[in-house]
């Protein structure tokens, strides 16, 4: 599942006529550039949620023909942040594990380890395993705590490495089944995933490669010379 709803306050005006997920990065928009990494490991079923200019995501994107995958579309008449949602669209995406990603992020992470790692969650001793990356300038305390054990806390005295959540990861469809019947509802998900952690059923990775939260018209420089840079390898 990629999240689309987001409206991008801080990137005003910009957002205010395109949505942020088809701000171009290079030649591709910010969400081409998972959907192509996506389908490069074999991923060809994606769900795509979205709220503000959502019917402009669909006929920019359409069903994914250009890209070689199929998607199904999640509308949301207003956003209901991450975890309501996953929850919303949990009949499109079945009763497996699924993997999920922030379509604001650009990065070159290879999807295929953590599609390994995704299927391997029970929804019982495993519920979640996530990306982490080193701590930007902008978010310099980090998210949560990677244990030597691979296990993640949200304990800021817990013995770790401290990283910031990348906005990717894998999810087992049982943390979101309360919500789902109240579904729709507006949630957050930073509340699973500390209670999850309480329990130690997530695990997690630090992954080291190029990551970049492009939340602002700034970063949005940055990406687009990132992506240059890509293109022209």
């Amino acid at each position: 599942m990629i999240l689309a709803a987001g409206r991008g306050e801080r990137m005003r005006p910009l957002t205010d006529h395109t949505p942020k997920p088809l701000m171009m990065a290079g030649g591709e928009p910010l969400i081409g550039w998972h959907i192509r990494r996506l389908a490069a490991c074999g991923v060809t079923d994606l769900v795509i949620n979205h709220a503000w200019l959502g019917e402009r995501l669909e006929t920019a994107i359409g069903a994914g023909e250009a890209y070689g995958v199929n998607i199904a579309w999640s509308r949301e008449a207003e956003a209901l942040e991450t975890a309501g949602g996953i929850a919303q669209a949990l009949p499109l995406l079945g009763e497996g594990p699924f993997v999920v990603v922030s379509s604001d992020v650009l990065t070159d992470l290879d999807f295929a380890p953590l599609m390994r790692e995704t299927a391997l969650l029970d929804g019982k001793k495993r519920m979640i395993h996530l990306i982490l990356v080193d701590n930007p300038p902008h978010h310099p305390g980090g998210d949560f705590v990677l244990c030597e054990d691979g296990r993640v806390s949200a304990d800021p005295e817990a013995a770790g490495q401290r990283l910031t959540y990348a906005g990717i990861g894998g999810y087992h469809p049982a943390l979101f089944a309360e919500l789902a019947c109240q579904s729709p509802v507006r949630h957050p998900l930073r509340p699973l995933l500390v209670d999850a952690m309480t329990r130690g059923q997530v695990t997690g990775v630090h992954f080291k490669g190029t990551w970049l939260d492009v939340g602002t018209a700034e970063r949005l420089d940055e990406a687009n010379r990132i992506a240059h840079q890509w293109e022209s390898a």
